[in-house]
């Protein structure tokens, strides 16, 4: 290793000497010879991408000196997993943005990225992807850190205005909405759950004036994405596909607490089941977007594979600011953007996409001049289409935390614990170990508190059960990636900080509360202005009144009480003046540690043009504007019963094949159904032959 490569990794406080493909790694006074086959990928271009990778995740994260191991970690992963460090295998950043391309698409995320990918299908269409963020760095690779990426370089940092109803016991009483900035949005920075929600969601969709939504018309479309890796899944065909981008399997690694919740929820009379099957209510081990133990974003898994497209560019760190519109036509013709300091224009023959995000997407459309015709008024931004839903109707996830159960035994996910060399290495060469771990998520159950229709399967909570909580990383970055005050951690969470326990997070899945997005000031660069409006519906306090006293009894099942189980009763501090666990105390509880699950949507609902708050029809074009549609989270018109990563990823595919309709060649009705079969790889309602997956 040359003095160039041994002076960057020294300064993570690590030494290294060695020669050749073997090098000494020192930490203090300990040493451990690591040696790499004499191949050529162990060469000085391997070091170079090593010690780049260090830099990278030492500035974007600041982890630094609290993973020391990463320099022996990082040269490992980048041996053994070679295609993913390769600068020659990542998508490609064009130096030169062209005047013109037949489709734009506005942000690189989890919609962004499958939009782009299906359009380049189409070989005689040329697509632009515009990311304000960059390219992710090979620490996102690694699950266990995802905790990491929040409030970091990759992160858009927003933060929601100060109200009464939730989020007390965070600084400012403003809670912290962690979204994406980079390309593959927030799939690089979440916990990578994939769960796609009730059937009874979309059917929703469907009876609020959304034909072609109904959970029938959707399926073959989360199948068209998926490669299932549990064999057992896969071979349930009416559910599941094999051969898509979207790679889910099980968990490499879990604690004997994992299937312990399972073994509770069974004792409590639910189900073990696939809750992405036929029902939903029950518990299951949950299942992630990842393969071989590192993430899969929506980057990786849309992108890379089609990087050498020639009609696909992609230009990073390029900040949209508006999406141009002929204010006689209302036709979309073009995005402006700021790239290199620049201030840049790109026309579109065909269409604008915008996906970026249920908080990106409404600040765009208002910032050019669709939305609230009196608040764009207020901001001096000219009024193109007056559409009084952009913005509003927001909805998302909220868990209460700190519900946490110590145990006698070792088995947690303790950050000091795992955050080990043997640990890094094991991840690095087998792909399993305690760093695939997603920050201790193990197990998912759904149940329905006394306020859901119990003969009914659309339950009305998820516990997200963890083989760990806040407190298991003493504090370090869980409380600052949540955003909860010293004073609140101290109180509440000082005697179990670094001790072995797990959590249980309780899920309101279909809030009835209502936020809104609205602009600061008409300048793109600031951040716009959000009020969450968590729990000022009394209907929502009731049900996750009911999801903390179910989540509290999980802990007293025999299953659960093998370990020791203790549950922590240490009074919240803001709710010392009630009894402790009467209905009035776990009220309070709730708007204290209030969690965001990141779950933002339906800013700019899809629905008929009489829905007075729909912004988008049912094939997601922007009412009153032509050549302007949205695809992304925002277009949900009720919030999904889940994890909602997954049902953007299906609104992009069917978004995708909308555009496709639209554009190509018409077709007659027979020539129709074969462009659908081919599409999603399986029959359509008015078929009774299957096919292949394309």
């Amino acid at each position: 290793m040359n003095a160039k490569h041994t002076k960057t990794i020294t300064q993570l406080g690590v030494r290294y000497s060695g020669s050749g493909h073997s090098f000494t790694h020192t930490v203090g006074s300990d040493r451990l010879l690591v040696t790499f086959p004499n191949t050529v990928h162990a060469s000085m271009s391997l070091i170079s991408i090593v010690t780049g990778a260090i830099k990278v995740a030492t500035s974007i994260t600041g982890l630094g000196s609290k993973l020391w191991f990463l320099p022996t970690f990082l040269a490992a992963f980048a041996y053994y997993h070679y295609d993913l460090f390769d600068p020659e295998g990542r998508p490609i950043n064009v130096k030169e943005v062209r005047p013109e391309y037949d489709f734009v698409v506005i942000g690189g995320g989890t919609a962004g990225a499958v939009i782009a990918n299906r359009l380049t299908e189409m070989k005689g269409w040329n697509v632009l992807l515009l990311e304000a963020g960059g390219d992710e760095p090979e620490i996102a690779d690694v699950p266990i850190l995802s905790i990491y990426l929040h409030r970091s370089q990759l992160d858009w940092k927003y933060r929601t205005q100060p109200q009464d109803s939730a989020c007390q016991a965070m600084v400012d009483k403003r809670c912290c909405w962690t979204r994406g900035k980079v390309l593959g949005g927030s799939s690089v920075l979440n916990t990578m759950l994939y769960i796609r929600g009730n059937r009874r969601d979309y059917d929703l969709w469907k009876r609020l004036g959304n034909p072609g939504w109904g959970f029938d018309d959707v399926l073959p479309y989360f199948k068209k994405a998926e490669d299932q890796r549990n064999p057992y899944l896969a071979n349930d065909t009416k559910n599941h596909a094999t051969g898509g981008y979207f790679t889910v399997q099980d968990a490499p690694w879990n604690t004997p607490l994992g299937i312990a919740f399972v073994e509770a929820g069974i004792e409590m009379g639910y189900e073990h089941r696939d809750v992405n099957g036929d029902k939903q209510t029950g518990f299951a081990l949950f299942q992630y977007n990842m393969i071989r133990g590192y993430r899969v974003s929506s980057s990786k898994a849309y992108l890379r594979p089609v990087r050498l497209r020639k009609n696909l560019h992609i230009a990073m760190l390029s900040h949209v600011t508006k999406v141009l519109i002929n204010p006689d036509t209302k036709r979309a013709f073009g995005v402006e953007f700021i790239r290199g300091g620049k201030k840049q224009v790109v026309r579109a023959r065909k269409e604008v996409i915008l996906s970026a995000g249920a908080i990106g997407t409404p600040q765009l459309l208002m910032l050019s001049g669709v939305g609230p015709a009196e608040h764009l008024q207020e901001k001096n931004i000219p009024v193109i289409h007056n559409a009084p839903g952009v913005g509003q109707n927001l909805q998302d996830h909220i868990a209460i935390g700190g519900i946490a159960f110590e145990i006698d035994y070792p088995i947690s996910v303790l950050i000091d614990r795992v955050f080990n060399l043997n640990a890094a290495l094991r991840y690095a060469v087998q792909g399993d170990g305690p760093l695939t771990s997603s920050i201790g998520l193990e197990t998912v159950g759904f149940i329905s508190t006394k306020y859901a229709n119990q003969s009914d399967d659309w339950p009305d909570i998820e516990f997200m059960m963890t083989a760990s909580t806040t407190s298991s990383d003493g504090g370090s970055q869980s409380r600052k990636a949540h955003c909860i005050t010293q004073k609140f951690y101290d109180e509440y969470f000082a005697t179990i900080s670094k001790k072995d326990v797990f959590g249980i997070f309780p899920m309101m899945l279909r809030p009835k509360s209502r936020g809104y997005v609205k602009l600061r000031t008409n300048d793109p660069l600031d951040h716009p202005l959000l009020y969450h409006n968590y729990l000022t519906h009394p209907d929502d306090v009731r049900v996750m009144r009911e999801g903390i006293k179910a989540a509290v009894s999980v802990g007293e099942t025999t299953a659960m009480k093998r370990f020791g189980t203790k549950f922590h009763r240490k009074p919240v501090p803001g709710c010392q003046g009630y009894e402790l666990f009467t209905d009035e105390y776990w009220e309070c509880v709730a708007r204290q540690y209030t969690m965001t699950i990141y779950h933002m949507s339906a800013t700019a609902k899809m629905g008929p043009a009489d829905d007075p708050l729909a912004v988008v029809d049912h094939e997601l074009n922007v009412h009153g504007i032509q050549g302007l549609r949205v695809i992304d989270a925002s277009i949900m018109p009720t919030i999904t019963s889940g994890n909602i990563n997954a049902p953007v990823n299906m609104i992009a595919e069917k978004g995708a094949d909308m555009i496709k309709e639209t554009w190509r060649p018409r077709k007659n009705k027979r020539e129709k159904r074969m462009l659908f079969k081919e599409s999603t790889g399986v029959k359509s309602a008015d078929s009774s032959k299957t096919r292949k997956q394309s």
